[in-house]
């Protein structure tokens, strides 16, 4: 794991409360709010050096979405699944890598087109859709890739004060 992975943190506004949570990329188990303790949506880049940290040791399947900047699609898609990690919370974890910055990532999951999505479990591919879709086509292919897999292992306790921080 890098340096950059294991302290790399993204703040997430909790969809319960609205309270303010640093959520780090790389943990065991899945964010909780510190302040109402509801599972948060759990979102977050990778790259080339710090993908298999990132996207491979989570406890929760991964939602691995390959984009472009320069890929309108892909810009379109992005706040579905986002949308889709959200009513997910607790169950999966998103995983953005930009191919441009991450070519061997690309390159290893064999990226012809961008999107492509992906759910990893174990760092095992379990599902793949190339391109954009409608939300409901989005939806049902996450729910049945999402279908045959175990459930998530429980979450480590919510994090303390320090790693919550209050909404304005």
């Amino acid at each position: 794991m890098t340096a950059d992975a294991a302290a790399r943190r993204t703040v997430v506004t909790c969809p319960h409360c609205g309270s303010r949570n640093r959520v780090p990329s790389v943990a065991g188990g899945f964010p909780r709010c510190g302040s109402c303790r509801n599972p948060l949506p759990w979102i977050t880049d990778a790259g080339d050096d710090d993908f298999a940290a990132v996207a491979e040791q989570p406890s929760v399947p991964v939602l691995v979405d390959l984009w472009a900047t320069w890929c309108g699609p892909c810009r379109m898609v992005s706040p579905v699944l986002e949308q889709l990690a959200t009513e997910r919370a607790g169950s999966i974890k998103l995983v953005k890598v930009d191919v441009d910055r991450a070519p061997a990532t690309g390159t290893r999951f064999q990226v012809r087109a961008v999107p492509t999505l992906l759910v990893l479990r174990d760092g095992e591919v379990v599902a793949r859709q190339p391109g954009a879709a409608p939300v409901a086509t989005l939806r049902r292919w996450l729910d049945d890739a999402l279908a045959g897999l175990d459930p998530p292992v429980p979450s480590p306790p919510a994090p303390g004060p320090d790693e919550t921080e209050e909404s304005p």
